[in-house]
């Protein structure tokens, strides 16, 4: 069994938003997170929604990114930020994405009583040190890997490809969908803001975007008219500049 929970892009710490899923910059500085206690504990879903946030890191495995004040699993001092979610009910969940684990925890219904396995990240001794910003007399512009710009993106064929770095409108509106997939589904996944960008991005109006969308494997999502017009303004919003980065 592997050693190795998540990693982390430029921070040591436990931090779901730094979390590397499926691409790599050339220049990146990745942390790895070793595996730590598994824990069960059993909840009862008192209300409709448990506030929790969950990502996923491309490679099977679901972790809790937020916790909303307040919520179920707020008041449950045993589950954390970073935590992955291994188990529901003794279903095994390894191998599927953070919204198919949403959609679970969605489906249990409210008054009833659940376990999940969850293994959080074992804690460092290295908590309060930050990485270095760079080093005196460091060479900069290294040759042979090209510009420092691209991107390496892992395909879902499991095949590599360098790609340039997205242009600002593109990745203002990558962004911007991931924002509304985050919103309104729990779901945090640039990929699928990508994918879901590209979709868009030559469309000229909303009904071509929706019935790209629906010829697509995101039908299976089952996106609502409403969701599909807040993805269009995103993607047009983008188009004309209108996100300050």
């Amino acid at each position: 069994m592997a050693l190795i929970l998540f990693c982390t892009l430029y921070s040591h710490k436990v931090d779901m938003n730094n979390l590397l899923g499926g691409q790599i910059g050339l220049y990146d500085f990745i942390f790895a997170h070793k595996k730590g206690r598994p824990k069960e504990v059993e909840i009862v879903k008192s209300e409709d929604a448990l506030g929790l946030t969950i990502t996923d890191n491309g490679a099977g495995y679901a972790f809790i990114k937020r916790i909303k004040s307040g919520s179920v699993i707020d008041r449950i001092p045993h589950i954390q930020i970073g935590d992955h979610i291994e188990k529901l009910d003794g279903i095994n969940v390894v191998g599927k994405r953070h919204y198919e684990v949403a959609r679970m925890l969605k489906d249990i219904p409210t008054g009833s009583t659940f376990t999940v396995r969850l293994v959080e990240p074992m804690k460092s001794g290295f908590q309060g040190i930050a990485p270095r910003k760079g080093t005196a007399g460091s060479k900069q512009g290294k040759q042979g890997y090209g510009s420092g710009k691209e991107t390496l993106r892992f395909k879902a064929n499991g095949n590599a490809a360098i790609e340039e770095e997205h242009d600002d409108a593109t990745q203002s509106g990558i962004d911007a969908i991931n924002s509304l997939l985050d919103s309104f589904m729990g779901i945090n996944d640039s990929e699928l803001a990508t994918q879901i960008w590209e979709l868009g991005n030559n469309k000229i109006n909303s009904m071509d975007f929706a019935e790209a969308i629906d010829a697509s494997d995101l039908e299976a999502f089952g996106f609502t008219d409403d969701f599909i017009i807040e993805l269009w303004g995103a993607i047009t919003d983008a188009r004309h500049g209108r996100y300050k980065r």
